[in-house]
């Protein structure tokens, strides 16, 4: 009941920023460029519920389906321990952690990779932790005992819907403003009223795609950065199931020495990465992870 909550007050917080957007654009074109574009029929209200629908219905849909994109994706086996001694203690220890978490039991899965370790799932009390035999192979216990909490933690912190929720505002805003910019241009560029109609859609399309690719690379630098504030959030939520920052602080040291396995682009932010930090990237550099649970396990904040 929560995440709808939230899922409502975003989609009205959208509606606030693509009129707040909407009414700068106003003030900057004036009034006359406004009732210029009146004239040619363009409805704002018409666009704000378009890039509502584009922009957030995809990020929902992949969120609903993320279940079964990422067991069909990785070709992960759901497990329930009964399948042998490993197989039963990660389903015994990812219980503990939910017990621990407060929430329900997930699905857990085993997918055959290199190492690496995701959560999925629409909703916290109904998700999915995979985790490849790779990772099983070459970390103790202990280390992957750390990354399930860490996993879990997400899942606690509804990561995953919560990522959705940011991916598609931004979505919603791009293609606003996209459109709005590629009017204006259009209406400003293509000549006097007699050659208006046999350029514009031109200079329109133009504009349109190139404020696309600008507007979405920024829109992606934001989300990186919600993502990587996500990782640090779910490295201290490990230390705290576990009750201590070292096992997580040896998962990752340990992580530095190994090949993480790739992941689908759509489980990418869910997984292990990370060996450097870049504006684009998903995860911060396992240096800064590794001192920042330092400074936590220290009382430094």
């Amino acid at each position: 009941m929560k995440r709808i909550f939230l899922f409502l007050v975003t989609n009205l917080a959208v509606m606030f920023v693509l009129s707040i957007a909407f009414h700068v654009v106003c003030g900057l074109i004036g009034p006359e460029a406004l009732e210029q574009l009146s004239r040619n029929g363009i409805d704002y209200g018409y666009i704000i519920v378009w890039s509502l629908i584009f922009g957030m219905g995809g990020a929902v849909i992949s969120l609903l389906l993320s279940k079964t994109i990422a067991k069909f994706s990785t070709h992960a086996t759901v497990i329930d321990g009964s399948e042998g001694p490993a197989e039963r203690w990660l389903v015994d220890t990812v219980r503990q952690l939910a017990d621990r978490a407060g929430v329900k039991m997930p699905e857990v899965a085993i997918y055959p990779g290199e190492p690496n370790a995701f959560a999925t799932g629409a909703f916290k009390d109904s998700a999915l932790v995979a985790v490849s035999t790779g990772i099983m192979e070459q970390m103790s216990r202990e280390e992957l005992r750390a990354v399930l909490g860490h996993e879990m933690s997400h899942v606690s912190n509804g990561d995953m819907v919560t990522l959705t929720l940011v991916q598609g505002v931004l979505n919603a805003c791009v293609l606003f403003l996209s459109r709005v910019i590629g009017t204006v241009a259009a209406n400003a560029l293509s000549g006097e009223k007699g050659d208006r109609r046999r350029g514009s859609s031109g200079i329109y399309f133009l504009v349109y795609y190139v404020m696309q690719i600008v507007l979405g690379i920024a829109a992606s630098m934001v989300v990186c950065a919600f993502s990587r504030r996500r990782e640090y959030a779910a490295d201290r939520g490990s230390a705290d199931l576990l009750g201590s920052p070292g096992s997580m602080i040896a998962a990752l040291q340990r992580l530095g020495n190994l090949q993480p396995g790739v992941l689908p682009d759509s489980l990418k932010a869910m997984g292990i990465s990370g060996k450097h930090a870049s504006l684009l990237a998903t995860h911060p550099s396992l240096e800064d992870r590794i001192q920042a649970l330092q400074n936590y396990q220290m009382g430094i904040r």
